[in-house]
C-alpha cells in the first residue's frame, strides 16, 4: 500500500509541476501567484518522495531545491 502511494504522489508531483509550467506558459496565471508556488513545491515534493525510494537521488535533490524556492517564494508572497 505505501508503494502505491508513493507512486500516486509522484504522478501528482509530475502532473503538478507540468500544469504549473502550462498556466504561466499561456498567461492563465503568473509565475509570482500562491497557485503556481503551491503547484510546483508540492509537485516537487512528490518527486522527491519516489526518487528517494527508489534510490534515484539526482532528480531528489533537484526537487529538494525547486521545493525550497518554493517555499521562499510563497512566504515573500505572505510578506
Amino acid at each position: 500500500m505505501k508503494t502505491k502511494l508513493l507512486e500516486i504522489y509522484g504522478w501528482y508531483g509530475m502532473v503538478a509541476i507540468l500544469l504549473a509550467y502550462f498556466l504561466v506558459s499561456f498567461s492563465v496565471i503568473t509565475a509570482t501567484s500562491l497557485w503556481y508556488q503551491i503547484l510546483n513545491g508540492t509537485g516537487a515534493l512528490g518527486i522527491v518522495l519516489v526518487s528517494f525510494h527508489q534510490k534515484d537521488y539526482q532528480p531528489g535533490v533537484l526537487n529538494i531545491v525547486w521545493t525550497l524556492i518554493a517555499l521562499v517564494a510563497i512566504f515573500k508572497i505572505f510578506i
